[in-house]
């Protein structure tokens, strides 16, 4: 009888749902309109220049340094794009618009989704999209409106570039790998030759079901190139980063290889850049940043920046997407082109 009672309780529990369809999934095409924008006023303490009158100063300006138009959206839900057109100013001194800020391609891809078949976050990009480090670190560090990261100022690697790329998240939160062919020339030129550079990222949460060190990451990174056929432009990156409520924290570790001809000798680079953002609460940050770079191991000079500045977040307004902050901060560069500026920086998104 018993078996009997089950069996029926589970015929009325379970046969109602196995005739019920799986939700169909939203395939309304969407357009979102973001933007972002970066201006700061930087004085420059330790530098004296000289006006048309040979009158001395040191350099101050006001500055917008990035602004961006974001257009996202979906036209399945497997199907989306990004369209993001980013300001700089015209220096072409032959140019009609010289001085004036104009509007250039940053972004421009389309996305194939593969949530339907792999883990959620799953994708594949073609166009001009995000190169798999730089973008994955702002991620952590938030404060490229300070300045980039280090491999980025020091022009190492390209935020974006144009070609084809794979994302895939592991499961249970453990990491992801991000990895694409792209031309290798970065977004803002064309290809010059043959040669593609092939990049892969791996990163790896150790814990993430630990409360404190799911913070945790483990990264690598490599990109393999060349500025011409047995010619290397090569870079290797080991980082970790750590996340937590009180405090940010990462440290890149960077290798380089460079050889523009196999008629000149192959450079080797090394460096590393170490910051921690603590949290004080109540919107305030600090930040501290140290960067150190040999751009020539065979050579003795080097290149050391220290960063120190504090921030304050504004609070998000309810039902809003909008992130600001403004921060004052230090940048110190010794070593190669000693130079000290102060800035006051400000950072809109929405």
């Amino acid at each position: 009888m018993r078996k009997l009672i089950c069996t029926v309780l589970t015929a009325i529990i379970v046969l109602p749902l196995a005739g019920q369809e799986k939700p169909k999934p939203d395939d309304t095409p969407t357009i979102k309109v973001g933007g972002l924008l970066f201006a700061d006023y930087t004085y420059t303490s330790d530098l004296e220049a000289r006006d048309a009158d040979q009158n001395t100063y040191h350099p101050s300006a006001f500055n917008v340094s990035r602004a961006y138009l974001n257009l996202t959206g979906n036209i399945t839900h497997r199907i989306s794009y990004r369209i993001t057109p980013e300001s700089t100013r015209e220096t072409g001194s032959g140019s009609s618009v010289n001085g004036s800020y104009v509007y250039r391609l940053k972004f421009a891809y389309g996305q194939f989704n593969l949530d339907d078949w792999l883990t959620k976050g799953s994708w594949i990009r073609a166009g001009l999209g995000d190169t798999p480090f730089i973008t994955y670190e702002e991620g952590i560090y938030r404060y490229r409106f300070q300045g980039p990261i280090f491999v980025d100022r020091e022009a190492y690697l390209f935020a974006s570039d144009a070609g084809a790329s794979f994302h895939y998240n592991f499961a249970k939160n453990y990491g992801d790998v991000h990895t694409g062919v792209y031309n290798g020339e970065g977004w803002a030129r064309s290809e010059t030759n043959d040669q593609k550079a092939l990049m892969v990222r791996v990163s790896v949460r150790p814990l993430p079901e630990s409360a404190i060190a799911k913070g945790l990451r483990v990264t690598g990174f490599y990109d393999a190139d060349h500025y011409v056929k047995n010619g290397k432009r090569t870079r290797a990156i080991a980082q970790v980063t750590f996340e937590h409520a009180r405090a940010n924290a990462g440290l890149d570790v960077m290798s380089a290889q460079d050889r523009r001809s196999v008629l000149q000798p192959q450079v080797d680079a090394r460096g590393y850049s170490a910051w921690v953002t603590p949290k004080l609460g109540n919107g305030w940050e600090l930040l501290f940043r140290y960067d150190h770079l040999k751009p020539n191991t065979d050579s003795t000079l080097s290149k050391r920046r220290d960063i120190e500045g504090v921030a304050y977040w504004f609070p998000v307004m309810p039902k809003t997407t909008v992130t600001s902050a403004l921060m004052l901060d230090r940048d110190r560069v010794r070593g190669i082109g000693p130079i000290i500026n102060w800035g006051l920086k400000l950072l809109v998104s929405f």
